[in-house]
């Protein structure tokens, strides 16, 4: 398909200088442009192509960047990026000093609000009209387009809730395709499916009674149907709420007919959606399979094991535990706050709860850890998925804060595994009966053990793990840059690997401080490796230590600066932040 329209859409108001009778060839281009590219570079792909004719409507009819567009959850933005000046470089998209695979205002005028994590479109915009308001602008538009199941989540509601009494100028576009990453969950879905396209629900309808004038629900694929009724709220003052139904994948067969493998497929071929084939034979697998598959082998023997997770059953490989004993499993839904104190709330009844969360997106839980689990010193068990850098999905992802900002927490446990068999020995333990909340941190990916099957055996709390004994410089590493600083040590001349120990510390909280003493007693130098935040994170305990005991040895803590880390390979990041095989090495070197 020549791309004869497309090629001339480099702002929308080239956009708007189309007819409407050409949008449909227009959205027929940008949809093989999306997974022309995305069939190669990899990327999010069921959630942009629903919306690419909603997308395109929205850009015909409001006079973007004037009237302020923000788009919940970002991962439906790629038709945005695309026709507002980042065609050319949409090739880039989510690889190192590329485009970000998310909004970011940094990037485009367009992208009025960056949205990697979920539902705070509402408010954002809400925000934007009360500023235009008192700028005494009475005409801008602002415009939230809520999709992938992100109107279910809490703070969704909280922003709905504080519209519906002002006078904001706010339209809340509800991309409908009842699915976010898995298939939606929890009342509010149950009520929106009853809606037709044409026809309200029957019952009290929940968002007028929050003050909104409800439309819809419309078709999501009919471009002048959505223009029509766009140009129609364009005129009409006060928060106003769009009920939009489209098809996740909507153009791809293949990612209509499996929504949750094609939300962010890999590669695949364009023309038929065929994933490529990609050979695990003889692979580790994902931490979050040894994870999944080893709660699942615990929770047949233990009756009083339950596990939660919010909206990621399949991320977190929870799925497994949902699909034998779905009693005891729960998708709660995009909402990390709730997932949190229910788990608290089992926990009070003495069930042995494991809370399945993207380190990333505990984040938004924080005080409900704090206020609920931590305060009361109820043993819920975090099994943190996705700590340390992620990859592509950039800054709003990593899961790099978690030690530091945990760590400060009393009465929690943070251990880090750097293996499989450590990771399900920690389950084991963790269910035998804590009287203390645990976090088990785990890194994004495949593992490194084939064997890791192993019978299981209980972990001491706080206990530590050498790996090498050495004379002069101490490796003291933690989780998954245990692996890194092994390989480094290997690469070190035989005439000085004989001077470097290495200890797996294993926990971050409580350190194992009887080893610590020998250590700093024995060692010269230390040098401590984590793929978090150095700031808070597991040197400053090293060095906390230190300081409290009044050793003057000298420490070196390598791990992510004081910034951001933006999206690329997570070697190429590792590299960038200086916790890579051949820089622990060099550090090393340095040190003897």
């Amino acid at each position: 398909m020549a791309m004869s329209l497309l090629n001339t859409i480099n702002t929308p108001e080239d956009l708007r200088k189309l007819s409407q009778e050409e949008l449909s060839s227009l959205a027929a281009e940008l949809r093989k442009f999306i997974i022309d590219i995305v069939a190669t570079k990899e990327g999010h792909l069921g959630a942009s192509l629903g919306v690419v004719e909603l997308t395109i409507a929205l850009h015909y009819v409001f006079n973007t960047p004037e009237d302020l567009l923000v788009w919940d959850v970002g991962h439906q933005a790629y038709g945005h990026k695309i026709l507002t000046g980042r065609r050319d470089q949409f090739h880039t998209n989510r690889q190192l000093e590329g485009l970000s695979g998310f909004p970011k205002r940094s990037e485009s005028i367009f992208d009025t609000f960056g949205t990697g994590h979920s539902s705070t479109a509402i408010s954002a915009a809400l925000g934007m009209a009360i500023a235009s308001k008192l700028e005494n602008n009475k005409e801008r538009q602002h415009i939230a387009v809520v999709g992938d199941a992100s109107i279910a989540s809490g703070m969704a509601f909280e922003g709905l809730n504080h519209a519906g009494v002002t006078d904001a100028n706010l339209l809340v576009v509800l991309n409908d395709n009842a699915i976010g990453i898995d298939p939606s969950v929890g009342a509010l879905k149950q009520y929106l499916t009853k809606a037709t396209v044409g026809h309200k629900p029957k019952q009290d309808n929940i968002i007028e009674a929050l003050n909104f004038r409800y439309f819809g629900p419309v078709d999501g694929h009919d471009t002048a149907g959505l223009i029509k009724i766009l140009k129609k709220l364009q005129k009409i003052k006060g928060p106003k709420f769009l009920h939009v139904v489209t098809t996740k994948g909507k153009g791809l067969k293949k990612a209509e007919e499996d929504q949750v493998k094609y939300h962010a497929p890999g590669k695949f071929q364009p023309e038929t959606g065929e994933l490529l084939p990609y050979d695990t034979k003889n692979l580790p697998l994902k931490y979050q399979d040894v994870f999944g598959l080893s709660l699942v082998e615990l929770a047949e023997k233990n009756e009083k094991i339950i596990g939660i997770t919010p909206a990621m059953p399949t991320g977190s490989s929870l799925k497994y535990m949902m699909q034998l004993f779905p009693e005891r499993a729960f998708d709660v839904g995009i909402a990390e706050q709730h997932a949190v104190t229910l788990a608290a709330g089992m926990a009070t009844r003495g069930f042995r709860v494991f809370c399945a969360i993207y380190s990333t997106f505990l984040q938004r839980a924080y005080d409900q850890v704090i206020h609920d689990v931590a305060i009361q010193n109820l043993p819920v068990i975090f099994c943190l998925d996705r700590a340390g850098l992620v990859g592509e999905d950039g800054a709003t992802h990593h899961g790099v804060f978690d030690i530091a900002y945990l760590r400060c927490i009393p009465n929690l446990v943070i251990a880090a595994p750097s293996n499989e068999i450590d990771l399900r020995n920690l389950l084991y333990t963790a269910q035998l009966g804590l009287n203390f909340p645990l976090v088990i941190r785990y890194p994004r990916g495949r593992g490194r053990l084939v064997d890791w099957k192993q019978p299981f055996s209980e972990i001491e709390i706080g206990k530590a793990k050498c790996l090498k004994e050495g004379s002069e410089v101490a490796i003291l590493s933690i989780g998954n840059m245990t692996q890194n600083s092994m390989l480094a040590i290997e690469n070190i001349p035989d005439d000085q690997k004989e001077k470097i120990g290495h200890f797996d510390m294993l926990f971050v909280k409580p350190l194992d401080e009887v080893l610590l003493h020998q250590i700093f007693k024995k060692y010269r130098r230390i040098i401590t490796v984590e793929d978090g935040v150095i700031t808070g994170g597991f040197g400053s305990a090293i060095l906390e230590f230190a300081a409290k005991h009044q050793y003057s040895l000298n420490i070196r803590c390598l791990g992510i600066l004081d910034e951001f880390i933006e999206h690329g390979s997570i070697d190429e990041l590792q590299e960038k932040c200086g916790i890579n095989v051949e820089n622990i090495r060099e550090v090393i070197l340095s040190q003897l």
